[in-house]
This record gives C-alpha cells, sequence and structure tokens, in this order.
C-alpha cells in the first residue's frame, strides 16, 4: 500500500513538473528567420529603353530601402516597425510614385494613398488623398494604432496626421520637376488643358528635362513591402501618387485592405501594384491569400494564379510580392518589370527589375 501510494505521489509530482514544463515552453515562442520582399513598382521597364545610370540608382535605392527593413529585423524588431521603416525610405526617394516622387493628378496636385496591416492581430489602417503628411505609411499606421477606424480620407486624414505629431510639409514638398514635365507632356498629348504650375514649387526650368525612363515605367507605380519577424508574424504595406492625370477624386487598390494591401498570419502577407480598379473587382491580395488558406496552394502558386489566369482574363495588369509565416517569398507581374528585392536571415539581397530575371 505504501509503496503504491509512494508511486502515485511521484508520478503526480512528475506530471505536475511535466505540465509546468510544457507551460514554460508554451510560453516562450519560437524563434523564426525573419524574411522581407519589396516591390517599387511595375510597367513597361524594358532593358533596350532604361538608361543604365538610371538603372543603377533604382537598384541601390531598392538596396537602402531593403537595408533599413533588414536592419529593424535583425535587431528584432517586428514585421509592422520593417515595413514602415522601409516605405519611409521609398517615400523620401524621388525616383519612385510615393510620397516626394509622386505623380501629379490633372489639377496639377499629389494626392497620397497609403496602407499598412498586421498579419498578427489583423489591425490595418488606411489613408486616401493625404496632401499634407510627409509619410503616408506611417499616417496609415496610427490610423491602425491611435484610431478607432480603419480608414481615413484627404483634409481629416492630415487633420488626424498633425493631432498625432506626423510631420506636415507644404504640398510642394511632394513636386518632383520630372513627375510635372511628365504630366504635361501626357496633357499635352491628350489634348486636355494643363493646370497652372503649383505654388510653392521652384522656377521651370529653361528647357524641358528629358524623361528618365518611358512614360509607362510607372504607369503602376507603387511601392511596397511585406516582411515576416523572428516572432513568425507578418504584415504588408503599400504606398502610392496613383495614377498620373487622375481625375475626380480617383482612387486606386493601395490603400483598400484586401484589395492592394493584406495580410494575416493564417495565410501571407500581400502588396499589389497595377491597374487598381482591376485589383479592387478581383480583391487580388485577398485572393492570393485565400488560396493558400483554403486551397493550400504554395505561394509561388497562388500568386501566379492570381496574376496570370485571374488578373490577365479581365485584362488586367500588375503585380504582387507575397510572404507566409513560413517562410515562402513570392513574386508575380505580367507587365516588361517590376522593381523588386526580396531577402530571408542570412542570405544575401536579391534585386530584379526586368521580367527575364529571377
Amino acid at each position: 500500500m505504501k509503496i503504491a501510494l509512494r508511486a502515485c505521489m511521484l508520478a503526480g509530482v512528475g506530471a505536475v513538473a511535466g505540465a509546468s514544463l510544457m507551460a514554460q515552453q508554451a510560453a516562450v515562442p519560437p524563434t523564426h528567420h525573419w524574411a522581407l520582399v519589396l516591390h517599387g513598382g511595375a510597367g513597361v521597364i524594358e532593358r533596350a529603353t532604361m538608361d543604365p545610370k538610371t538603372e543603377a540608382a533604382y537598384r541601390a535605392s531598392i538596396k537602402q530601402a531593403a537595408d533599413a527593413a533588414a536592419k529593424v529585423l535583425d535587431s528584432g524588431g517586428s514585421s509592422v516597425d520593417a515595413v514602415e521603416a522601409a516605405i519611409r525610405i521609398f517615400e523620401d526617394d524621388p525616383l519612385f510614385n510615393a510620397g516626394r516622387g509622386a505623380v501629379f493628378t490633372a489639377d496639377g496636385k499629389n494626392e497620397l494613398d497609403a496602407a499598412i496591416m498586421d498579419g498578427a492581430t489583423l489591425k490595418a489602417g488606411a489613408v486616401a488623398g493625404v496632401t499634407r503628411t510627409r509619410h503616408p505609411i506611417s499616417l496609415a499606421r496610427a490610423v491602425m494604432e491611435k484610431s478607432p477606424h480603419v480608414m481615413l480620407i484627404g483634409a481629416g486624414a492630415d487633420a488626424f496626421a498633425a493631432s498625432v505629431g506626423l510631420e506636415q510639409v507644404d504640398p510642394s514638398f511632394f513636386f518632383t520637376e520630372r513627375r510635372w514635365q511628365s504630366l504635361v507632356r501626357q496633357l499635352k498629348k491628350e489634348g486636355r488643358p494643363v493646370p497652372p504650375r503649383p505654388a510653392g514649387a521652384p522656377p521651370e526650368p529653361v528647357s524641358e528635362l528629358a524623361p528618365m525612363e518611358p512614360e509607362g515605367a510607372h504607369k503602376y507605380g507603387t511601392v511596397g513591402v511585406v516582411a515576416l519577424d523572428r516572432q513568425g508574424n507578418i504584415a504588408a504595406g503599400t504606398s502610392t501618387g496613383g495614377t498620373q492625370a487622375k481625375r475626380w477624386g480617383r482612387v486606386g487598390d493601395s490603400p483598400i485592405i484586401g484589395a492592394g494591401t493584406y495580410a494575416s498570419n493564417r495565410s501571407c502577407a500581400v502588396s499589389a501594384t497595377g491597374t487598381g480598379e482591376y485589383f479592387i473587382r478581383l480583391t487580388v491580395a485577398r485572393e492570393v491569400c485565400a488560396l493558400v488558406e483554403y486551397k493550400g496552394m504554395p505561394l509561388q502558386a497562388a500568386a501566379d494564379q492570381v496574376i496570370h489566369k485571374e488578373l490577365q482574363a479581365l485584362n488586367g495588369d500588375g503585380g504582387v510580392i507575397a510572404i507566409t509565416p513560413d517562410g515562402q517569398m513570392a513574386w508575380s507581374f505580367n507587365t516588361p518589370g517590376m522593381y523588386r528585392a526580396r531577402m530571408r536571415e542570412g542570405g544575401k539581397l536579391e534585386i530584379g527589375v526586368y521580367n527575364d530575371e529571377p
């Protein structure tokens, strides 16, 4: 009896100890290797028409943005932190159609859109038609974290940005001569009126600047980042100046959760660039994630299915970047080129521009 009782007591102690150990193990999150994918817009980007110096400048800028995200992730930062850090770099770079490099509307204004989503919580923030906030991606994050809303637009979005301490600038801050002259060329070609040169813009140059790249290179200009952190959480973010010469307050897919931006730890994180109207109709970003979550498709296959079959069936153009919590990375596009890069912890940064690159 005593021996049996002691055995039971020891067994009980062992069970408690085992349960305690299991609880401790459960409390410690598994360690993942971080990874990230970036894009800087898609369009008619071809070797034959790309100036070597311009191409080198794009590749250097993409590396700078990737390095910013990698630094965050390598120091244990969150995927949301990494996405914001990289996109802020893009937004300050005149090469890209976001922030300071944004294209102009037909009225001669820069109207900025952005969105960000946290795959761990499904929280999201988005803004559209912003004209005074230096970093729209940071404003989108503020909407996600400091407001009860998901999307804010126009003057209200800028007012909210100011209320939470985000840097405000005069609209002329976003002016770039090349984007302005690109607008002028397009409007003249289409026989549409050219608006007055924006207030606060520098004096007009004596001679028209030659385009840095073909006019169609940023037809679908957008920047985006998806990231996986060491905690196993993913996030997505997108920022854009929209479509050149757009009218009537047009908004594309970039700030629309599920269309141009989406992230869920149950499937994947996606940032898109393309003809926004088609991406909205297909809810492209969510569609890629649905194929991963409900059909169990590999990420690359899911991205290709949506871009090369579903989108193309509607004659839509563009591309996506994507990442999963288990580290799968993908990009897919049906245009001649897409500025893009990817990197995983311990690996080398891969940068691509044209569609004949891996």
